[in-house]
């Protein structure tokens, strides 16, 4: 059935006062998509990482995050520890950042769940093997016995979501999931992203700059700038019929680089530099 986050009067402030995040109200139902889209300091990161209960030392959330029955700003550690991973799971933007370089990356996928799912032994081993192909690691059985360090980018990238989506959260936060990426291997992950979350019904908050991006997988989107949302609705309708002066400025950005980046093809800009 999925869970309903509802979001409320959001405010992040800094231990001098300084409001990052002011007054953001957001919905999300079971299954669907929003993007939170804006430019770098907008505010769009801090409000995932609120909505997790991992926001850095010397900030303060105040309002209401409400996961169904659960309200999440002033919940104990506890809590919060039996609603990660298992109801609301993250990727963020680099891989390495969720991975444990000493770890094999199998071991990495089987601790989610064996702590939220309690299975042990050949169970263990077979979720883990599924959750492996469910992201399309070519070789699972190889490549589930390797470090971080051994993998590509997109294939730790890959490990990540997989980490993320083993215990079938209810809401998965995915914090610009493919900017570290060479162009060719974002699209196989986001494609492999958006597969998954359909096939599960989960809810997705996708955290981007980019417009386009957000438009190709999200349903519905709020923009932020400077931690004020100033523009909402349809995600494809705002890409293609901006309302706000600042989303305008935005895509006319975004259409400004891609024409660029067009003038620039074939000139060899390099990528990530690893297999997908």
């Amino acid at each position: 059935m999925g869970a309903t986050l509802q979001v409320r009067g959001l405010r992040i402030v800094t231990s001098a006062g300084a409001e990052l995040v002011r007054d953001l109200d957001l919905d999300l139902a079971p299954g669907e998509r929003l993007g939170l889209v804006g430019e770098s300091g907008s505010g769009k990161t801090l409000t995932g990482l609120a909505l997790l209960g991992l926001l850095p030392s010397g900030l303060t959330a105040s309002g209401s995050i409400r996961l169904d029955d659960t309200e999440l700003i002033g919940a104990g550690e506890r809590v919060l520890q039996r609603v990660r991973g298992s109801r609301i799971a993250a990727v963020f933007q680099d891989p390495s950042s969720a991975l444990d370089p000493l770890m094999r990356v199998g071991d990495q996928i089987a601790r989610p769940l064996r702590r939220h799912r309690g299975l042990q032994g050949a169970a263990l081993r077979a979720a883990v093997r599924a959750a492996a192909e469910e992201v399309r690691l070519p070789d699972p059985e190889r490549l589930l016995q390797r470090y971080p360090f051994e993998l590509s980018g997109g294939q730790r990238q890959r490990v990540a979501i997989a980490m993320a989506l083993a215990c079938r959260p209810d809401v998965l936060l995915a914090d610009e999931p493919t900017t570290a990426l060479d162009v060719t291997v974002q699209a196989t992950v986001l494609e492999l992203l958006d597969d998954a979350v359909r096939r599960h019904g989960t809810s997705l908050v996708f955290v981007s700059h980019d417009l386009a991006v957000v438009a190709g997988i999200a349903e519905r989107a709020i923009v932020l700038r400077r931690g004020e949302a100033v523009e909402e609705g349809p995600a494809r309708r705002i890409v293609t019929a901006p309302e706000h002066e600042y989303t305008r400025r935005l895509v006319g950005a975004a259409r400004e680089l891609e024409s660029a980046l067009d003038r620039l093809s074939g000139t060899g800009t390099g990528g990530e530099g690893g297999r997908a």
